[in-house]
């Protein structure tokens, strides 16, 4: 492949690397689409949900960054694709940034590999042609944050010279039989603990129901549930609402609608009423469902009955119900999560640096990694920060 500008009504840069792969920045979504597609339905492809054309093309909408989106395509010697990597360019103090696109509403931000034999190119020749094409591109720096070390049994190469973060991820794998998975993540004890509240939530408020989003009508209904539900926990907490910013629900709306959407809507709510008691809502592939985002109604009559975990407990079963392997509970340390994942998910975040200005900056961003992941690996020093949060918001 020739060096240089390639037009050829792609409106795509492409360079050679120093190795034997070759990189491309697509910056017309609509160019990349046709490949990028291809690649996610291959069932030989290693990818998490947060890459899916769907969800990534939805998010740069909704935001209006999708004239900033820069998709990265490596093949190898036969002009294969091997790797796509979604990109939006930020820039700030006259660096441009390169980072994948979702920001922290995605769990993983891991490239999509084209099979499990991409994900064990050296991490030399990756960043070989980052580097290379970054140049082409103007790109000081890479910032990859969320970078799983193993992604189901694959090392990722992109995470090979990254810095912990300051929180994992936590997951399970799923059976092929749902009322077995259920006795396996959820104990005897906890079972029946759940059936007795949720015995006593029926007797209290009425027949249950389990529902899952499958028009554009009920994920509207239900997101507006769970923007309320979340507006009244953030409250209490004294922080400001994520939920609140209209390119976030934007986004949602669109994510969540469609014949195959990128994220499903779970709901427990009452059968007579359909008033929403419990929320959960994640990424999908079709082969795993990743947790984004959950909520319950905080009145204190439905919430001493643990709509939340009834809503898992039934959820995983659903999952593999139909045939999903993979399932997860995303980012960050919580006792729902605990108690019933078996995997960590390590994560970490990759600097590669394009200029020098880009080294300056990996620096930086290299202390500020190990100073939170310090702080919130230390109960004392995280109360303190907590205290002083809340002091800066008074």
């Amino acid at each position: 492949m020739a060096t240089g500008v390639q037009v050829a009504g792609t409106d795509m840069i492409g360079a050679r690397a120093s190795g034997t792969l070759t990189a491309e920045i697509f910056t017309d979504l609509a160019a990349a689409e046709a490949l990028w597609r291809r690649l996610e339905a291959d069932p030989a492809s290693l990818q998490t949900p947060y890459q899916r054309y769907d969800w990534v093309c939805a998010y740069l909408r909704a935001t209006g960054t999708e004239a900033e989106a820069r998709i990265v395509v490596l093949r190898d010697a036969e002009g294969r694709a091997r790797i796509l990597l979604p990109l939006v360019l930020g820039r700030k103090a006259g660096l441009v940034v390169a980072r994948i696109v979702g920001d922290t509403h995605a769990n993983y931000h891991m490239p999509l590999f084209a099979t499990r034999d991409a994900a064990a190119i050296s991490a030399g020749e990756v960043t070989a042609a980052l580097i290379r094409v970054g140049r082409s591109a103007g790109i000081d720096a890479y910032a990859l944050q969320h970078q799983p070390l193993m992604w189901e049994g694959a090392a990722n190469p992109f995470a090979q010279a990254g810095e912990p973060e300051a929180s994992d991820a936590y997951g399970l794998m799923l059976g092929p039989d749902p009322e077995a998975t259920v006795r396996r993540v959820f104990s005897a004890d906890a079972r029946k603990k759940l059936r007795s509240k949720e015995k006593r939530l029926i007797e209290a408020k009425g027949v249950l129901a389990y529902r899952r989003a499958e028009t554009a009508e009920d994920a509207a209904r239900y997101l507006t549930a769970f923007y309320a539900h979340k507006a009244v926990r953030f409250a209490g907490m004294g922080v400001a609402d994520p939920y609140a910013d209209d390119a976030v629900r934007r986004f949602l709306s669109a994510v969540t609608s469609g014949a195959e959407p990128a994220v499903e809507i779970h709901v427990l709510c009452l059968a007579e009423s359909g008033r929403v008691l419990a929320t959960f809502g994640g990424a999908v592939s079709d082969h795993r469902f990743s947790g984004m985002m959950t909520a319950f109604d905080p009145d204190p009559e439905i919430a001493r009955f643990s709509p939340g975990d009834l809503l898992l407990q039934h959820l995983v079963g659903e999952q593999t119900a139909r045939g999903r392997q993979g399932f997860d509970l995303g980012v960050g340390e919580a006792r729902y999560k605990a108690s019933i994942c078996d995997e960590t998910i390590g994560l970490v975040e990759t600097i590669v640096p394009v200029s020098l200005r880009g080294r300056a900056y990996g620096l930086m961003r290299l202390g500020l990694t190990r100073t939170k992941r310090r702080i919130k690996r230390d109960p004392r020093l995280y109360a303190v920060a907590a205290k002083l949060r809340t002091l800066l918001r008074r």
